[in-house]
């Protein structure tokens, strides 16, 4: 079959090691980053630096997991609405039996719901094993709309998204209930490490990042977010490991969190929407199985282990290009002479 599509390659570079450590993994890894902002490289590799210089490295920990679809349904007026919703919290060991028969790897773990007059919000949330569960998601919750039209009364269908999950769009829903993975990633930097290799003190970032992060992402009227550039980096690993690059909409949104410790830096990354799988849709191509596997998210792995290690080691990619970023605007001049002398370099091919 001919097509007429043409290959264009994305430069891709491994950077690292990262030390992580926390309730998932205990590992160094290199890590692939696929982008044209050259200058990421080595800010995440300044980063990676940092977490090889501190006992335990990022301290990953995975905080909870669920996928989430939801389905929009009317009622004649908000009284039959609410009494189908109650009839549904009343039999959610049923739904669940109804979700699992949709897939051998899909588990019903939660259902909200929100009335709008006479309309029925339903988010189902779901663990899809080792997929990021799109398509899994969906499909439970195909299953589940057909289960209640016929076995809840006075409820008719309007869509089988009603925006509630929500997907590749901003929402508080997701930053307070979380889609994906929830990955909390901390360090605790030595001060001589935050002066040799960040050039810079923890009194500064700490500062910076409460007057950057936090006060200017609520004069920005940002949606449940303050961070410098997580999306940077998400979208690189992404690429490079066959997810869906869109998902760093909601993916983006966490918090950054920086204290003084006496001259130590405590930093963290707070993610709450990490969508991230080690199987499914677009892990077919051979680049992303063989990233993958240097990786260690595919082999000989209990179900949905591949898709949590993928998630702690996006996580710590994170903060290795936080923290470096942070550092940099604290001195002024830094950020922009390391832009035009990288990128420089990179169009010369030096």
């Amino acid at each position: 079959m001919d097509d007429n599509r043409t290959s264009v390659p994305i430069p891709v570079k491994w950077v690292g090691p990262i030390r992580i450590s926390g309730n998932v993994a205990d590992i160094e890894t290199t890590v692939p980053l696929a982008t044209f902002e050259s200058p990421l490289w080595p800010s995440v590799q300044r980063g990676a630096k940092v977490s090889r210089a501190t006992a335990d490295g990022v301290i990953a920990t995975l905080v909870d997991e669920r996928m989430t679809r939801s389905i929009l349904l009317e009622a004649l007026d908000a009284t039959t609405a609410y009494a189908a919703v109650r009839l549904l919290d009343a039999h959610t060991e049923q739904l669940r039996k109804v979700a699992a028969a949709s897939s051998r790897f899909v588990e019903l773990v939660g259902l909200r719901h929100e009335l709008v007059g006479n309309l029925i919000f339903l988010r189902f949330e779901f663990v899809t094993g080792d997929a990021s569960g799109h398509n899994m998601a969906t499909l439970a919750a195909d299953a589940l709309m057909r289960h209640i039209l016929t076995t809840v009364p006075g409820v008719s269908y309007v869509s089988i998204s009603g925006n509630y999950c929500t997907d590749k769009k901003a929402s508080a829903v997701n930053g307070i209930l979380g889609r994906g993975k929830n990955v909390v990633a901390e360090l605790l930097v030595p001060r001589a490490v935050v002066a040799e290799v960040l050039h810079t003190s923890a009194q500064r970032i700490a500062a910076l990042n409460v007057r950057k992060n936090l006060i200017g992402s609520v004069v920005a009227g940002s949606i449940r977010t303050a961070n410098a550039h997580y999306a940077n980096m998400l979208l690189a690993f992404y690429l490079a490991t066959g997810q869906d690059a869109a998902n760093i909409v909601e993916g983006s949104q966490g918090i950054t969190h920086a204290e003084d410790r006496d001259g130590d830096l405590y930093f963290s990354c707070t993610l709450p929407n990490l969508i991230v799988g080690s199987v499914g849709n677009g892990k077919g191509l051979d680049f992303v199985q063989d990233n993958l596997d240097r990786l260690g998210c595919r082999g000989d792995l209990r179900v949905g282990d591949g898709a949590r290690r993928l998630a702690v080691i996006v996580a710590a990619t994170v903060l290795c290009g936080e923290l470096s970023l942070l550092a940099a605007q604290t001195n002024p001049g830094e950020l922009m002479r390391a832009h035009v002398r990288l990128e420089r370099d990179s169009i010369s091919g030096h």
